[in-house]
């Protein structure tokens, strides 16, 4: 005769309440600001390339257009319109300078583009937004991407 094995029940425990934390979600670190803001751009064509220089309006903004204004970033900016970009440092004049390449439909002589000459590349990436560290966009009084900035600012 076979003895049956006891059947052990389980019992489950009351699941301990998991601390209710409010938490409050801190401020970013950055904010996306316009490179508007925080430079001055010049463009221009070479053959079949836009040529873009993106100046800082104070020098210690340099080191931050260095660190956020990528080729990756300025490729994705520019998606569809250039097949590959370049960047070149100026720190001695606090600039970059960006080729966009086949950006101009063939050149200035040959392109039926409106802007031949590239002319509108340097308003385009001064819409660009970068994140920039929030201490720094207060001290300087800077409108953060989709703010609209107050009258005479």
């Amino acid at each position: 005769m076979a003895t049956k094995k006891p059947v052990k029940k389980s019992v489950k425990k009351p699941a301990k309440q998991a601390a209710r934390k409010t938490a409050v979600k801190p401020a970013p670190a950055t904010v996306p600001v316009q490179l508007r803001w925080l430079a001055h751009a010049r463009s221009g064509d070479k053959g079949n390339t836009a040529n873009v220089g993106l100046i800082a309006l104070e020098p210690e903004l340099y080191e931050l257009l260095v660190r956020e204004v990528t080729t990756a970033r300025v490729a994705r900016h520019f998606r569809g319109v250039v097949s590959g970009v370049e960047r070149f440092e100026l720190p001695n004049l606090n600039a970059l300078n960006f080729l966009l390449h086949g950006a101009l439909d063939g050149g200035g002589t040959i392109s039926l583009k409106t802007d031949a000459q590239g002319k509108v590349y340097s308003t385009a990436l001064l819409r660009m937004s970068v994140p920039v560290p929030r201490p720094l966009a207060r001290r300087m009084g800077l409108p953060t991407a989709g703010a609209v900035p107050k009258a005479g600012a």
